[in-house]
């Protein structure tokens, strides 16, 4: 019985790889955080940890939920992890675990691999190893919330180093003209891509847009100038 549990399981995996599928290896609280959300999404989700209590608690959450220990090649191999497209390692802590599992699933040919970092040290590894993306999620959720708590900033998103986005509110020197006819981009250095009426959703903005009181923008440019937009009254 348990070699034919084990075979269904293995059949399992194998078929999830050939659909709009993700392996996260790893389900503590990021890892457990993003696979949820991806099946939230609708993409088919098989997680991956050594721990049973973790693996029980998610098995009805994820398309398919498996124990197993990712430094091992051969338990990899079994769940067919060789032949998904995309893959994620969000161990954390266990930082030489996390090491071998990216080094599998570079050897393994996996052309698109996310991992988790917990320090600079930890992601310059990771990256010397070939993940070609490498995400520090307390990093930058601290970042985000900084800039938040600086301003009148209902959200921030930065993508590069020189360039990011801002949710917030319109200044009253902007009520009532047209975006064209404000000079924003050229005193400022922002653009306001996105507007949302009151009770409303959010919709493309043009320069023929007239924003009144209430109204809430997306604005892009520089961090710091977006920044410093935020808190321009």
């Amino acid at each position: 019985m348990p070699d034919l549990f084990r075979r269904d399981k293995d059949q399992t995996a194998r078929r999830l790889a050939d659909l709009d599928s993700v392996v996260v290896i790893g389900l503590g609280r990021f890892g457990r955080s993003l696979a949820i959300e991806l099946v939230e999404s609708g993409t088919e989700v098989l997680g991956i940890d050594c721990d049973e209590s973790l693996v029980q608690e998610l098995s009805g959450k994820l398309t398919h939920c498996v124990r197993a220990d990712s430094t091992s090649e051969d338990a990899l191999r079994q769940l067919a992890v060789q032949e998904f497209d995309r893959a994620v390692v969000a161990i954390g802590t266990h930082i030489e675990a996390s090491l071998l599992t990216a080094s599998l699933l570079r050897n393994f040919g996996v052309p698109n691999i996310w991992a988790k970092a917990i320090s600079e040290a930890h992601g310059r590894i990771l990256e010397q190893l070939g993940v070609g993306h490498v995400v520090y999620p307390e990093h930058d959720m601290g970042r985000r919330v900084a800039h938040l708590v600086k301003g009148r900033m209902l959200d921030f998103i930065q993508f590069e180093p020189d360039f990011a986005m801002v949710k917030t509110d319109p200044p009253v020197m902007l009520h009532g003209v047209p975006l064209a006819e404000t000079g924003l981009r050229r005193g400022h250095g922002v653009t306001i891509v996105g507007v949302k009426k009151p009770g409303g959703s959010f919709t493309h903005a043009t320069g023929e847009t007239v924003l009144s009181p209430g109204d809430t923008v997306i604005a892009s440019g520089q961090p710091g100038a977006v920044e410093r937009f935020s808190e321009l009254r």
